[in-house]
């Protein structure tokens, strides 16, 4: 096979999950797809454990999921039976839905139910029972209708188990009035002990079991790194707390997957196309996502509608349709940097982040939508991160020079450039112009879908925010198209767990705020950075502004931490054509 993620694969691996999506109407209310529908094998059961929490998501206006697994203290045991409970008070005494499924081993005995006939803009409680055992209560909202004045995200993502304590989770599972938590992706990490980000795991508690200590490559092997990661109970609160929108990036499969492959699937560890389907089985499992199905011929990306206030298009710029990144490496000559091969290959118009059908879908929802903001919710950077070409080799091998002198003579010529500098030398100005991409696994890596994405909000005069993970980084750019025209902004959220350029530079503490400076004098429409914390988003968006909130904690190295009150930054941007860059409030 070539790899390729077609409709056929997700309807596939939908179809292995979309079994345990029982459907709850009301009180006794029906289900399907159940495993106890067949009346002549009663479940073997001897007790049950809820290890790993509850969960809801995808939430539309009438409908939400709610998630639990249950473990079986029995290992003889085939399948279990799993009573669903969904109310309007936390006591549970005004029952709104109330229903019993089975679940078993083909689904890991997880269980999801789609809950319907509710109201919009409503908060309940959910939670089940088993064995006469009751799991925690988890708080959910529908989506509201039209009219509504606020929408309040957490924005979340790369979270490594190993690397460091969920402070982050716990941090977001306290703020008040969520109407949901973004996951943009890398909630879990594929890597075995040893690898990636696991150098403090013993000292931390945080070790890799025995049994999934390795690199996961089959079903079982990611559905115990699932396990794992649910059983924190950080990561449980968040879950409880409010209802996720997910999108996967590259390591719930492996780094820097693209369609048909990634740079961590090496020769000896069998087929990619296989171990791709078995992270995204596992993914729609232990998920709460709504999963296509022949009824409903959706992928991972989709659309929720805040009333006429949000649209939040959730997008796959990982899987379904990005073409192989670039490697500068391929570009280095004999005689240097091959920058003419290089720009032919970035801009080239048949290279696709996205996929034809995705980019069509996308353009459909947006010029469709009447509401005030459109959200992007997706992986990767979209604004251009351009940094002068001579730093390419140090920023590719921060081992290689003096990455941090550079970075400061080079600011300091384009503060004289800015401030036209009447003794600046066509060599100085030369330094400054010619720039390269430093992140071609981002959407700088595929610069023509940009501009057609981004000419498509300017066409339709929409007021367009990007929300971005995977960097381990917080970052604020103004979206501009080739020509200058300010479309939009971005909010890129930091990591839960993973380093960033802290580490990936070597930056020494008393660096770091220069080395921020410095890049955000040096890239030019990048308005803010912060390199070297841990923390997460809230994005507030009203009628007259959207708002993100970066929150950082002190430490994810100790289980005593506080949130970073003197890192903390806001950003917002206002509504209309002639608004649309970032300021500070105030």
């Amino acid at each position: 096979m070539n790899g390729r993620m077609t409709r056929r694969d997700f309807l596939r691996i939908s179809a292995l999950t979309v079994g345990g999506v029982v459907v709850s109407t009301g009180l006794q209310g029906c289900f399907s797809g159940s495993s106890s529908d067949d009346d002549s094998e009663p479940p073997v059961t001897s007790g049950v454990a809820f290890q790993h929490g509850v969960a809801s998501g995808d939430p539309l206006q009438e409908r939400i999921i709610i998630w639990t697994r249950v473990t079986p203290q029995n290992s003889a045991a085939t399948s279990i039976d799993i009573t669903w409970q969904v109310a309007t008070d936390a006591a549970f005494t005004d029952l709104l839905h109330e229903g019993t499924a089975s679940t078993d081993s083909s689904r890991d005995f997880t269980l999801k139910v789609d809950v319907q006939n509710l109201t919009p803009g409503s908060q309940y409680f959910y939670r089940f029972i088993s064995s006469g055992v009751t799991s925690p209560a988890g708080i959910m909202k529908t989506l509201p209708g039209s009219g509504n004045q606020q929408v309040r995200f957490a924005v979340v993502s790369c979270s490594n188990f190993p690397a460091g304590y969920f402070h982050v989770y716990a941090e977001a599972a306290q703020q008040a009035d969520l109407d949901a938590v973004i996951h943009l992706g890398d909630y879990i990490y594929e890597y075995g002990s040893g690898e990636y980000a696991t150098e403090d795991a013993e000292e931390l508690g945080r070790t890799l079991p025995a049994d999934n200590a390795s690199e996961t490559l089959t079903l079982d092997d990611y559905r115990k790194r699932y396990a794992l990661y649910r059983a924190d109970a950080d990561l449980q609160a968040l879950h409880a707390a409010a209802p996720f929108i997910a999108v996967w990036d590259d390591h719930e499969i492996a780094n820097d997957t693209w369609r048909e492959g990634s740079i961590n699937h090496n020769e000896g560890e069998g087929s990619f196309e296989e171990r791709k389907l078995a992270a995204l089985q596992a993914y729609f499992e232990w998920l709460p996502i709504r999963p296509a199905s022949l009824d409903d011929e959706q992928t991972i990306y989709r659309s929720f509608d805040f009333g006429d206030l949000v649209s939040l298009h959730m997008l796959d710029t990982r899987i379904i349709g990005r073409d192989e990144q670039l490697n500068y490496t391929n570009y280095i000559t004999q005689t240097g940097f091959d920058a003419v091969a290089f720009e032919a290959d970035v801009s080239d118009p048949a290279r696709t982040l996205l996929g034809q059908e995705q980019l069509n879908w996308l353009q459909a929802r947006v010029a469709n939508s009447t509401s005030t903001w459109q959200v992007l919710g997706q992986q990767v950077l979209m604004g251009r991160m351009n940094l002068p070409a001579e730093l390419l080799t140090s920023i590719l091998d921060p081992s290689s020079g003096d990455l941090l002198g550079s970075f400061s003579e080079l600011l300091a010529i384009k503060l004289r450039m800015e401030a036209a500098d009447p003794t600046l030398t066509a060599e100085e100005i030369a330094r400054i112009e010619l720039s390269v991409p430093y992140n071609l696994d981002a959407w700088d890596g595929y610069a023509y879908e940009r501009e057609v994405v981004l000419n498509l909000s300017r066409m339709l005069d929409k007021n367009l925010v990007v929300l971005a993970g995977d960097t381990h980084n917080a970052w604020a750019n103004d979206l501009r198209t080739q020509d200058g025209t300010a479309i939009g902004v971005e909010f890129a959220v930091a990591s839960v767990t993973s380093p960033g350029l802290e580490e990936y530079l070597a930056l020494p503490p008393t660096l770091v705020e220069q080395t921020e400076q410095a890049i955000v004098g040096l890239v030019d429409d990048l308005q803010y950075l912060n390199a070297s914390q841990r923390g997460y988003m809230l994005v507030t968006f009203t009628p007259a502004e959207a708002r993100a909130d970066w929150r950082f904690v002190t430490t994810i190295k100790d289980q005593d931490y506080s949130v970073d009150e003197t890192r903390t930054e806001t950003f917002i941007t206002l509504p209309g054509a002639a608004n649309r860059t970032l300021v500070q409030p105030g």
